[in-house]
């Protein structure tokens, strides 16, 4: 190779590095403006997070923090919590335009809707946790103590863990039909494979709700339930996926033979 056949090869990809770089920067500087919104909101926010208690106990939420930096801890993570949620759109929005000049026109009509639907779906994972599973699984907790002699009081620190993990775990295994969708698009899984796979994701499915959730079969069932019905969600649409491709593929066929 020559010379000049290295350097053309060098410019592409310096240009690559400097797009990489600018495409970088924006997804930092959003984070961080969602960040500083976030904790100047973290109060607030925390307030919100704190009903679920109250919906559970039917008393208002009393709290306790062992530590003297404690809440100020909470409030650095639901400030990066929130950082990372509303500064998504920000993230994947360079994301889409770092990759999208390698994409086809049709790669890129049908990468756009998952753009849409993965934050849709998590807030629909985090709702189910917020106005369902927190509610009854702090009733259940409380149930425990309730016939004994135990104040129980839950540190600030321990609770916001606890909701935000419920609020992630959900939140990404709503991600299912996204993902299984994405993948039937692009040709990885068909809806035959996901049809025969069924009884392995029941399995998988409960296994993971036994350990993302809470000790109670409450909690299981309300993660598992819309898993399942996810999956079948995610089985149907590739099923469209397919048949659609199938007619395409038939119509332009037929437009070849008649051309022919």
């Amino acid at each position: 190779m020559s010379k000049s056949e290295i350097d053309a090869s060098e410019a592409p990809l310096i240009e690559h590095l400097i797009e990489l770089r600018t495409r970088l920067i924006w997804c930092v500087v959003g984070f961080i403006l969602a960040f500083i919104v976030s904790f100047y909101f973290s109060s607030d926010i925390f307030k919100i997070l704190v009903l679920p208690f109250q919906w559970g106990t039917g008393k208002d939420p009393q709290l306790i923090s062992t530590e003297l930096l404690g809440f100020f801890i909470v409030k650095l993570k639901i400030a990066f919590f929130g950082g990372l949620f509303i500064g998504f759109p920000v993230i994947a929005t360079q994301v889409y335009r770092f990759v999208a000049p390698g994409l086809y026109t049709n790669e890129k009509n049908a990468f756009r809707p998952y753009l849409i639907a993965t934050p849709v779906f998590f807030i629909l994972g985090a709702c189910l946790v917020y106005f369902f599973l927190l509610p009854v699984a702090i009733k259940f907790f409380y149930s425990l103590v309730a016939d004994i002699n135990v104040d129980l009081l839950p540190d600030v620190k321990a609770y916001l863990d606890f909701v935000m993990m419920l609020i992630l775990a959900f939140g990404l295994c709503f991600q299912l039909p996204v993902i299984l969708t994405l993948l039937g698009q692009i040709g990885i899984l068909s809806y035959d494979q996901l049809k025969k796979g069924r009884k392995f994701a029941i399995v998988g499915v409960f296994i993971v709700a036994a350990v993302l959730t809470p000790p109670d079969p409450i909690s299981q069932i309300a993660m598992a339930v819309p898993l399942m019905a996810l999956y079948e969600l995610s089985v149907q649409a590739v099923r469209l996926i397919e048949f659609r491709r199938k007619r395409r593929e038939a119509a332009e066929d037929a437009a070849d033979e008649a051309s022919a």
